[in-house]
């Protein structure tokens, strides 16, 4: 938890200054900018897909580099 409390004569724009220093410095902002989106992981079937999408589409475009057309 990160407390900070205007001093007594310090101008709005200098607390500010301070307190965005403070957060930099905390990693609050950081940490709460990974936790924004939960990526749920993904199933082992799709991965299995992707991958052969991803050779299949390796091979096509080197049979079509061969070929002159890439």
């Amino acid at each position: 938890m990160l407390e900070i409390k205007r001093r007594q004569g310090e101008s709005i724009s200098a607390f500010l200054r301070r307190f965005s220093t403070k957060m930099k410095q905390s990693g609050i902002l950081i940490e709460s900018k990974k936790r924004r989106f939960k990526d749920r992981p993904v199933s082992k079937a799709k991965r299995k897909r992707s991958a052969i999408h991803r050779t299949m589409k390796t091979k096509e475009f080197e049979a079509a580099k061969k070929k002159g057309l890439a």
